[in-house]
């Protein structure tokens, strides 16, 4: 006789198998800042989160559990030269403190209240002469240190001209099928908190444009986001002031494609250019069909196949599938972010250009045709 804890047992350890990051790194205090040397990059990271600040270690500085309130902080993370990394990843320490000549380190990691993160991001904007922000959400099982330096890798390997803010909801940063979970329920939690914080990064002054990436279940808190901003009257034709949010890139989404119908009806023709990111070999996304009554994920849908294609089309989102970028060893899931050429690639030529990210156009130098 099958038993249901045994079900779970099995799919936990299908998890521990298909979302492993193969990478050694210390468990704690990653974000105690240390000294920079010459020849590092500092990446500036402007926080806003629904996570509980951390009580037993210092170097975490959020941890898994929700918050009552939105908080706030500001972090600059230090990249080694690209002579010594690798394009496309994030080098952790093997132990702490990290060599910065050869490990992403912390530079400085405050907490802040709301109207300084405010006047942060209006004093980058001014001495950078940035003007256009990227609004990150990250994906299942990420700790608050992976998100951190996950976006500084984007935003450096990419070269974006961008202000970045990072929006990160409490994820347990564990593999198991009770974490997946318990991720879902908190990216539900704090679906609010991200569409509040994208009204509010576009009512800044020194704010000209507005951009939100997001990666696996992080869509499923960007869309409820989106379709949240239209349920409350949020911009119209009809309005007085242009909305400032430009584009939506959804990369490996892990969302249910009958439930993504839905939330694009809703919030109907005036919204953000949407583009999206699919691979149909990603494991992760694979098993979460699987567990989700077998009905395709976003993200790994072929986008050539009816009536995906023809519902793409109708619907104006530009679609780019990853699936043919792939090579050995590498993980489908997080393809977007390793392969810079391509896809981050994209982000730098459309923002340093003045582009919208899902316009077709001449110039752009992007080896992926998009589909539609």
């Amino acid at each position: 006789m099958i038993r249901f804890k045994d079900i779970l047992a099995a799919s936990s350890i299908s998890f521990a198998v298909v979302l492993c990051a193969c990478v050694t790194r210390p468990s704690q205090g990653v974000l105690i800042p240390t000294a920079t040397v010459p020849g590092t990059s500092v990446i500036p990271i402007f926080v806003a989160t629904t996570r509980q600040r951390s009580t037993s270690d210092p170097g975490e500085m959020f941890s898994g559990l929700r918050a009552d309130a939105v908080s706030y902080a500001a972090i600059a993370v230090s990249i080694p030269p690209d002579s010594s990394r690798k394009i496309g990843q994030v080098q952790w320490p093997t132990s702490l403190p990290g060599d910065p000549r050869t490990n992403f380190t912390t530079v400085s990691a405050d907490y802040i209240e709301r109207q300084t993160f405010a006047a942060s991001i209006a004093a980058f904007a001014k001495q950078s002469g940035r003007s256009k922000v990227l609004v990150f959400v990250h994906g299942f099982n990420n700790r608050f240190d992976d998100a951190v330096y996950r976006f500084a890798q984007i935003v450096h390997d990419s070269k974006a001209p961008v202000i970045p803010v990072l929006f990160t909801w409490p994820s347990r940063g564990e593999m198991r099928l009770r974490a997946y979970t318990y991720d879902r329920e908190s990216a539900n939690y704090s679906r609010d908190a991200l569409e509040g914080l994208l009204s509010t990064v576009g009512s800044y002054p020194t704010i000209t444009e507005v951009n939100l990436l997001a990666h696996s279940m992080g869509n499923w808190v960007a869309l409820e986001a989106l379709r949240g901003r239209s349920i409350r009257g949020g911009p119209t034709a009809v309005s007085l002031k242009p909305d400032k949010l430009k584009n939506v890139l959804l990369v490996a989404p892990d969302v249910d494609v009958d439930v993504f119908r839905t939330q694009i009806q809703r919030m109907g023709s005036v919204r953000p250019r949407i583009a999206l990111f699919v691979s149909q070999d990603d494991d992760a996304l694979s098993l979460s069909k699987s567990i989700w009554g077998d009905v395709p994920r976003l993200g790994d849908i072929n986008p050539k196949q009816e009536p995906y294609r023809s519902e793409l089309e109708r619907d104006k989102i530009m679609v780019f599938d990853l699936t043919t970028l792939a090579s050995a060893g590498d993980d489908a899931h997080g393809r977007a972010f390793e392969d810079v050429t391509s896809v981050m690639g994209m982000i730098k030529e459309r923002l340093r250009d003045g582009q919208s990210m899902t316009d077709r156009g001449a110039g752009i130098r992007n080896p992926l045709d998009p589909l539609n």
